[in-house]
């Protein structure tokens, strides 16, 4: 028979509130709460996460986010500064003991990163993974991937970059020269590219999730059901959310 995994949209929320729902559903899962777990989530307002071991003061430009109104926050996961904005961002939550996830690290991204390129194919995109967390068509970047393991439970969660402004996001990320900032964007718009360039319109969020959902079950072998939090995990992501990823001792601990 074939398995059923929880399917979570949630849109419109903080940076802060959506890094506290992964660590929530995190928990959840750890505690055998919850099946298999695939959200998908975009964020408002525009924000950056930083991964785990950067200094938030040294990769952004704090006045300027203020000034733009972009949100901040620091991820669980490591890896570097990401700009969100017109995009679609996915996370699974699974026991690292499920069947279907490797031990290895690097294959397991793999795995799961072949549920997006499957996604991205229902969308007409041509994709591969490049270990090991890149997914790119064409040589350039369409989505970024960061895995953590904590509690003997893996949490995955990347971008799929619906449409891209790199001008604005370095605007509020911090280089480390700024004579040469031109040719870092100009760089980046080599090699970054997003649904929207490739296939010459907007898709919708809802469109997105669609196709990623189809990508997860084919890759997965499974069904995604739709659900919602549970009560101990809203609890739980409230809890997160003011003790973690609003405070600064968490944003700005390194």
């Amino acid at each position: 028979m074939i398995e059923k995994w929880r399917y979570l949209i949630t849109e419109g929320n903080s940076a802060a509130k959506n890094m506290a729902i992964d660590k929530a559903v995190l928990v959840a899962s750890s505690e055998n709460k919850v099946s298999p777990t695939v959200r998908f989530y975009n964020w408002m307002p525009p924000a950056i996460s930083i991964g785990y071991f950067q200094n938030l003061k040294e990769e952004v430009d704090l006045l300027k986010c203020e000034k733009s109104g972009v949100d901040y926050v620091r991820r669980i996961t490591g890896g570097g500064a990401v700009f969100h904005e017109k995009e679609l961002t996915y996370s699974i939550v699974i026991p690292e003991s499920h069947p279907e996830i490797s031990k290895n690290i690097m294959e397991s991204y793999g795995r799961i990163c072949g549920a997006i390129i499957r996604g991205l194919k229902q969308l007409g995109i041509n994709s591969e993974y490049v270990p090991i967390n890149d997914i790119i068509y064409n040589g350039k970047k369409i989505s970024g991937n960061a895995q953590t393991r904590k509690l003997k439970t893996v949490l995955q969660h990347g971008t799929v970059i619906l449409d891209v402004d790199v001008d604005k996001m370095f605007s509020v990320l911090r280089v480390p020269n700024e004579k040469i900032k031109d040719k870092m964007i100009s760089d980046v718009k080599q090699r970054v590219t997003s649904i929207k360039h490739i296939l010459g319109k907007e898709i919708a969020f809802s469109d997105a999730t669609v196709a990623m959902k189809k990508g997860f079950e084919e890759e997965f072998d499974i069904e995604l059901v739709e659900g919602v939090l549970t009560d101990y995990e809203l609890n739980l992501t409230e809890k997160f959310e003011k003790e973690h990823f609003h405070a600064k001792d968490w944003n700005f601990k390194r």
